[in-house]
C-alpha cells in the first residue's frame, strides 16, 4: 500500500519566509535572507534546510501537529543527556506556533551534515552500536509525569496484536515475501506477547528508531533525529533497532555494549517489535524502496 498520505496544506517558501519574519527574527537575525530549500517531504513533516546550520520542520497534515509539540517538549530535555555523549539531536533553535497562514505548530532546528543510515551498508554500522547503546542507556531514565502520550509507541505488544496479525496476513497473501521469513516474524512476535511486561517505569524512548533516523559523519553516528514518536514506556520498542540497523556481528556488539541494564524478556519483546515494524514497512512502503528493503533486511536479520 503506498506510503504518505497527501498534504493538506501548501508550504510554499513566501510562508515559511512569513512565519520567519513574524517569529523567529529575534532569535535567528537573518532568518528571512538565509538561502531556504526545500529536503524533505515525509509522511508527516516537511524539512527545509534554512541556510548551513538551520532547517524549518512544519507538519504537512493535521495529525502530525501534536507531534510537533512533543518535540518542543521533550527534545530540549533529550538534548542535555545525549549530546554530552557526541550525539546530537533536534532540539528547536524556534518553536513556532500558528500563524500568518499556517495552522499549526512548527520549529526551527539545527541542520546536521552528514550521512543517513539508510545510505550506510548495514555491515558497516556496527561501528555505531557501543555510541547508540551508550545514547539510549542515557535516553531510556524515567519520564516526568506529563510526558508525550503516544498510543502505539512504547505501550505492550497486545494493544498492536490485531494491526499485526492483519499485516501478516496481507504479507502472506501477497506472496513476494519469503514464506519462511514472515514465519520467523510470526514466531518473534508470538514469543514477545507471551514474555513479560515492563514492569519498571515508564522511560523515555525515541518512539521510531531505525537506521534513517540515525546521521553519520565519517563512519561514526553523530546525530539521532526525527522525535515526532518520543514518548516513554517500555524500552524495548527502540531495542528493535538490534535488528533494524545492524547485522549478527553489529547486534551482537549492541546488545553486548548495554550490559546488564535490560532483562532477557525485554530483549525478547524487542525482537517481537522488530517484526511488527518490518511487516509495517513491507505493508505501507510501496512509493518507498528504500523503507521496503528496510523491512525485508529486517525479515532477513530475524
Amino acid at each position: 500500500m503506498p506510503d504518505k498520505p497527501p498534504a493538506e496544506v501548501l508550504i510554499s517558501p513566501e510562508l515559511i519566509r512569513g512565519l520567519l519574519a513574524s517569529q523567529a527574527a529575534d532569535t535567528v537575525p537573518d532568518a528571512v535572507t538565509l538561502p531556504l530549500r526545500k529536503v524533505a517531504d515525509g509522511w508527516d513533516n516537511e524539512l527545509w534546510r534554512l541556510g548551513p546550520e538551520l532547517a524549518v520542520r512544519l507538519p504537512r497534515r493535521a495529525l502530525a501537529a501534536p507531534l510537533v509539540l512533543h518535540e518542543q517538549q521533550a527534545l530540549p530535555r533529550i538534548s542535555a543527556v545525549l549530546e554530552p555523549l557526541g550525539i546530537r539531536v533536534p532540539a528547536p533553535v524556534v518553536s513556532g506556533r500558528p500563524g500568518d497562514g499556517f495552522p499549526w505548530p512548527w520549529s526551527v532546528v539545527p541542520w546536521f551534515g552528514g550521512d543517513g543510515g539508510l545510505d550506510i551498508p548495514r555491515a558497516a554500522r556496527a561501528a555505531w552500536a557501543e555510541p547508540l547503546a551508550a545514547a539510549l542507556g542515557a535516553l531510556h531514565t524515567a519520564a516526568p509525569e506529563g510526558f508525550p502520550v503516544n498510543p502505539v509507541r512504547g505501550v505492550p505488544l497486545a494493544t498492536r496484536g490485531r494491526a499485526v496479525a492483519e499485516r501478516m496476513a496481507l504479507l502472506h497473501e501477497a506472496s513476494d515475501v519469503p514464506r519462511g521469513w514472515l514465519d520467523t516474524a510470526e514466531s518473534a512476535w508470538r514469543s514477545g506477547l507471551v514474555a513479560a511486561e515492563w514492569s519498571g517505569p515508564p522511560v523515555w524512548i525515541h518512539g521510531d528508531l531505525h537506521p534513517g533516523n540515525l546521521v553519520a559523519q565519517d563512519g561514526s553516528l553523530t546525530a539521532i533525529i526525527d522525535f515526532g514518536d518520543v514518548t516513554a514506556g517500555d524500552p524495548a520498542y527502540d531495542l528493535a533497532v538490534a535488528w533494524l540497523a545492524f547485522d549478527a556481528y553489529g547486534r551482537e556488539v549492541f546488545v553486548a555494549a548495554t550490559g546488564a541494564r535490560y532483562d532477557p524478556a525485554t530483549w525478547t519483546r524487542a525482537r517481537a517489535w522488530a517484526a511488527a515494524f518490518a511487516v509495517l514497512l513491507l505493508s505501507h512502503s510501496d512509493d518507498d524502496p528504500d523503507y521496503a528493503r528496510l523491512g525485508l533486511e529486517a525479515l532477513e536479520e530475524l
